[in-house]
């Protein structure tokens, strides 16, 4: 779970002294204080898995609800239920008040029928997969490998596959949060300058069909595995291809995105994926690698969160701005600009040689 200042850091992915003249105005709790809450925080994040689970925030409105009445509603019980609300409710996920609970802006976040709903995002984590891969986390780091190896040797997407109830809300969590992430991403760039964009590795085209509803003059194409590509349906601007980046060619495009790619991937992988987009691309053709961008110095930050849950799932890796620059140049590609969101993620620009 993302440490609290690590939740709000999005303005802080340049930097700045600003920043930083904050950061050591903040008063720090005593150490001893600090070792423990850390250590214990696992009691947080697994007490917003269970009530996400359970959907108790479909329950609770503007009026405060009892504890009791939450717990008849879901199934649990009402003493254990009060005792897990209070402890979210200290970190700002709803609100304890006369009579009960009712929502904050953050736990109204975990309705299933909210527009930006989180509540498939909040299970992720608690998902049989993920618990026992963290609690193997130490194989990583002595090993350096994944510790997904020891949970699902086959690898996560076979796992998935083979686990329907996991695998759905997996894909509700990433569709969640896609959603946020694209209308950040629209915000940021200006795609009205390329006329074919291939989005490779773009799960079920929620990025690529959001730029062809903003940009009428564009044209698209989905690069998936088969097994995804399959469930999208083509449009007469947007042509689906089958196929694997590591041993398919990509279509040529003026224009490549890699959201949330390349971090899945060891820098041997990553180079592989992008010296293929260089491969397919005329000179002069855009790459927009989007993902989080890890900061050079020690602020809190989103992407060091991301870059230990790479570690341990996939093997892969967050890198910071000179490693995206030098991963590029190798696979023949000038990175050009780093653009900021308004979330934690940026998007650095390359030009194919």
């Amino acid at each position: 779970m993302a440490d609290k200042d690590e939740t709000k850091p999005a303005e802080m992915v340049d930097g700045g002294q600003e920043e930083l003249a904050d950061l050591e105005a903040t008063p720090q709790a005593p150490p001893q204080e600090l070792i423990w809450e850390v250590a214990q925080a696992i009691a947080v994040s697994r007490s917003l898995h269970v009530v996400a689970d359970l959907g108790v925030a479909d329950h609770v409105g503007e009026v405060p609800v009892p504890a009791e009445h939450l717990a008849a509603a879901c199934g649990a019980d009402p003493d254990a239920l009060g005792r897990v609300l209070r402890l979210l409710a200290a970190q700002g996920i709803f609100e304890a008040a006369p009579g009960g609970y009712r929502h904050t802006s953050s736990s109204s976040l975990l309705r299933s029928d909210h527009p930006m709903s989180m509540r498939a995002f909040a299970r992720l984590n608690g998902l049989p997969v993920f618990s026992a891969t963290f609690a193997e986390l130490g194989h990583s780091v002595r090993t350096g490998s994944p510790a997904l190896e020891l949970v699902a040797p086959n690898g996560l997407w076979p796992y998935l596959q083979e686990h329907a109830d996991e695998a759905m809300v997996f894909e509700q969590a990433m569709t969640a949060k896609a959603h946020a992430d694209v209308a950040a991403v629209l915000n940021a760039y200006d795609f009205s300058p390329h006329r074919r964009i291939a989005d490779v590795g773009g799960g079920h085209a929620h990025l690529i069909e959001a730029i062809l509803a903003t940009y009428h003059d564009v044209t698209g194409v989905l690069f998936e595995l088969a097994h995804v590509a399959n469930e999208v349906e083509p449009s007469s601007r947007l042509e689906v291809v089958a196929g694997d980046f590591f041993t398919d060619p990509l279509p040529s495009c003026d224009a490549y995105l890699l959201m949330n790619v390349l971090h899945d991937w060891d820098d041997e992988n990553a180079l592989r994926i992008l010296a293929a987009v260089a491969k397919a691309g005329e000179p002069g053709a855009a790459v927009l690698v989007i993902e989080t961008v890890m900061p050079e110095g020690p602020e809190p930050h989103w992407a060091k969160t991301l870059d230990v849950l790479m570690l341990a799932v996939t093997g892969g890796r967050e890198r910071t701005e000179a490693e995206y620059r030098s991963l590029l140049g190798d696979a023949g590609i000038d990175l050009v600009r780093t653009v900021s969101t308004a979330t934690p993620f940026s998007i650095v620009e390359g030009r194919v040689q």
